[in-house]
């Protein structure tokens, strides 16, 4: 079936990237260029997304749990995202609206497996179990160097448990994000992000005409 999932009515499209990448931003210029050729879209993020999925987000973000061992991690992960799936995002996607994700798995494999050390195969095995088939359509890769994403967070509000990681966590998460992006080159587009954001959008709106070109929109 390939990577645009044909058994669904609607498509799902994920943003990915590390600290401060500008995702958030982006996704707003995402959903504006799927909603002007008349889409229905429905925004929502990782870890989070449901009742249940949220109140996982905020132990995973949550500087007290800082001692967290990494298998606790993915599997806390995997049980936000069934709940995600099952409440939310696949309903939706039957409907025919289109899904926008801030993270996915993509992101399990880069800082569960990339920063922490996880065996990819492991992820793989919880991916199987949680998603059977179910992969997004078109991933936007967002890729800075670390040092820019971190000196961008540093300008928020206080750090949250992922962004106190020290910047060799990030370079893991950088690195495995990119092997990602050459592994699958037909669904993850690369999006350069260290650009002004008047670029970056430019970069994102070519993405998403190119993707709507070939999914006949």
């Amino acid at each position: 079936m390939g990577y645009l999932n044909s058994y669904k009515k609607g498509k799902f499209i994920t943003l990915e990237g590390i600290e401060g990448a500008g995702k958030t931003t982006q996704l707003a210029v995402v959903r504006r260029c799927l909603e002007e050729q008349g889409i229905a879209v429905l925004t929502t993020r990782e870890p989070g997304g449901s009742p249940v999925g949220e109140r996982i987000r905020t132990m995973l973000l949550d500087p007290g749990c800082k001692g967290m061992v990494a298998a606790t991690e993915v599997l806390l992960l995997f049980a936000a995202r069934a709940e995600h799936l099952a409440h939310k995002i696949r309903p939706a996607l039957e409907q025919g609206t289109w899904v926008l994700c801030d993270r996915f798995t993509d992101a399990t494999y880069a800082y569960q497996g990339g920063g922490r050390g996880v065996d990819p195969e492991r992820i793989a095995m919880l991916e199987a179990y949680v998603q059977g088939s179910m992969r997004p359509d078109l991933t936007l890769l967002f890729d800075l160097p670390v040092a820019s994403g971190l000196a961008r967070v540093g300008k928020r509000s206080a750090p949250d448990r992922f962004e106190s990681e020290a910047e060799g966590f990030f370079e893991g998460v950088r690195t495995r994000y990119l092997a990602i992006a050459r592994s699958h080159p037909q669904r993850v587009r690369l999006i350069d992000a260290g650009l002004p954001v008047e670029q970056v959008s430019a970069q994102v709106r070519k993405q998403v005409a190119g993707f709507l070109a070939r999914v006949g929109r």
